[in-house]
């Protein structure tokens, strides 16, 4: 249904093993050219196992396999193991064309027809080839029938060559006693193991260029969020992509971010832990561990703890990188010392324009300069690490896209991904009508938005200092410091939350309206999307620039 909306000539994320969608990473190639030294010379009529967790592509290297031996390979596919010996037989024979009328349910008629035609087959130069799939669930009499079966043989050659494709308790099967004699009898075997993540995001790039695309709709934070989801399983990549694409085409984005990807990933495995965009401590473990409201927050004034004491939340054990300490940030609401910040810089008419040794210099250090704004100086790897999905390094990260009005909305300082070539990541501080002030504050640059637009296709990355025991998520139902701190959020927002209770149905309610309003997914549910929009306006600093309110 997405087909046409994407440019494509056929759907990219099929789970059929269609070999011309075959993504040969190098451990694939590595495997494939195990299969294929087995069903040639190398094999000498012996055993070739391979195996893999279910969905890392053994069918699909079998396929390619097939394709590839020559004229003079006869093959007999079996793709239901669960057979007896004799029903083995007479399937093995059927494969090959033997003809079984009067001999089947005849071990010893079936055997005896079968190697007439391997010395009728050798005799011709050619060589025969059983590949069984799913051995895993061969009984061990089946394994001992076919384990006979290479004993078919001339006086200087094994006449058969069999290949068992299997999920990981094949290698336990074989390590039985009484099937010591098969396992002595595997000339070459292979373990295939699921893909990384680098090799996820080429095999994406790889099924959409060969079903037709222009370009990959999947932003690099979505791919990171498939690979996590699908622990870089094939098959499990291809459901969640293709559920992704529906989605994105239902909602008529033609980019697919993380968001996507993560709902198509809930949709198809739903009995699983939910883990999206970050791996993050459950809420149970927050309680000595939280983040402040305020992103920044050296002290926090908790009223609804009881204790009227001021709560000073633990940081990552390992710090990713030395912090600054934490400046105080001053909120609607709680009196709490701000750090000293300069006055916002004035958007004024553009200065200049953008060129490519200015922009090389703003992608190295825009890291470095985002950090800054937030005032840890020294946390530039920390900052990174967490736009990159690592855990608990004191801060959160969130990759979105849309227009210079979403961003506008969220009133902080953002970075733009840019496409143009090598991708470029580039500070955004503020607006000034048409014009947007770029880059560091000690060389940032004032220039025309539809000088950007060119090279920017709407995604930025949003971060703030966070403790890493802040949940992931927190739903209608929970209670605690985590949600606490949420309903204080609530009431200082633009249409304040006016409920006195938690997280009820009422509040659900009025949190679904808000997440509409400012076009986020209206699930009812507080992740970093919407938190990062509920903390926003308690902010003072760090702010985007906009001179709409500087002149209030």
């Amino acid at each position: 249904m997405y087909l046409q909306f994407f440019g494509l000539s056929e759907a990219p994320f099929s789970i059929t093993p269609d070999p011309a969608f075959v993504y040969l990473s190098p451990e694939h190639r590595e495997a494939l050219a195990h299969l294929l030294y087995g069903v040639g010379q190398g094999g000498s009529g012996g055993f070739v196992q391979l195996t893999g967790e279910v969905g890392t592509g053994k069918t699909t290297l079998c396929r390619c396999l097939l394709e590839q031996v020559g004229e003079d390979t006869r093959v007999a596919l079996v793709l239901n193991p669960l057979l007896t010996p004799s029903e083995l037989l007479e399937t093995i024979c059927g494969e090959l064309g033997i003809p079984t009328e009067g001999i089947a349910g005849s071990n010893k008629g079936m055997v005896d027809a079968l190697n007439a035609y391997l010395l009728d087959q050798h005799a011709k130069g050619r060589r025969v080839v059983v590949v069984i799939d799913e051995a895993q669930n061969l009984s061990p009499e089946s394994l001992e029938q076919v384990r006979l079966l290479t004993n078919l043989e001339t006086a200087k050659q094994k006449l058969l060559q069999m290949v068992l494709l299997g999920q990981p308790e094949l290698r336990k099967l074989l390590q039985r006693s009484d099937l010591r004699q098969l396992a002595q009898r595997v000339t070459a075997r292979y373990h295939l193991e699921p893909l990384d993540e680098a090799e996820t995001r080429a095999y994406v790039r790889h099924r959409m260029m060969v079903a037709g695309a222009s370009g990959n709709p999947f932003t690099r934070s979505a791919l990171k969020s498939l690979y996590r989801r699908s622990d870089g399983v094939p098959r499990l990549i291809n459901i969640i992509a293709d559920r992704a694409l529906a989605g994105a085409y239902a909602s008529e984005s033609t980019r697919v971010g993380p968001r996507l990807v993560n709902r198509a990933a809930d949709e198809v495995q739903p009995t699983e832990r939910r883990v999206r965009g970050h791996r993050w401590v459950p809420l149970t473990a927050a309680v000595t561990g939280l983040m402040l409201v305020a992103v920044t927050l050296s002290t926090w004034q908790w009223n609804g703890l009881g204790s009227g004491k001021k709560f000073v939340p633990e940081q990552s054990a390992e710090p990713l990188a030395e912090q600054a300490p934490e400046p105080a940030v001053q909120t609607s609401d709680h009196a709490v010392t701000a750090a000293a910040e300069a006055p916002p810089e004035k958007a004024e008419a553009p200065v200049d324009t953008l060129d490519e040794l200015w922009l090389d210099a703003q992608h190295a250090r825009s890291w470095r300069a985002l950090a800054g704004l937030w005032g840890r100086d020294g946390a530039a790897a920390a900052l990174r690490a967490a736009c990159e999905g690592v855990p608990a390094t004191g801060f959160a990260c969130l990759e979105d896209s849309g227009s210079w009005s979403r961003i506008r909305g969220l009133g902080l300082p953002v970075l733009l991904r840019l496409r143009a070539g090598d991708e470029r990541l580039l500070l955004l501080r503020g607006f000034a009508g048409e014009n947007i002030l770029l880059g560091s504050p000690d060389d940032g640059r004032v220039v025309a938005r539809a000088d950007i637009e060119r090279q920017w296709l709407g995604e930025f990355l949003a971060a703030w200092p966070q403790a890493p025991d802040w949940p992931f998520e927190i739903r209608r139902g929970q209670a605690g410091p985590a949600v606490d701190i949420v309903m204080e959020m609530a009431a200082m927002a633009d249409s304040p939350w006016e409920g006195s209770g938690g997280f009820d149905a009422g509040f659900e309610l009025w949190l679904t309206d808000f997440q509409r309003e400012r076009g986020l997914v209206a699930d009812g549910i507080v992740g970093p999307q919407t938190l990062i929009h509920l903390m926003a306006p308690t902010i003072d600093q760090p702010r985007l620039v906009d001179e709409r309110e500087e002149g209030d």
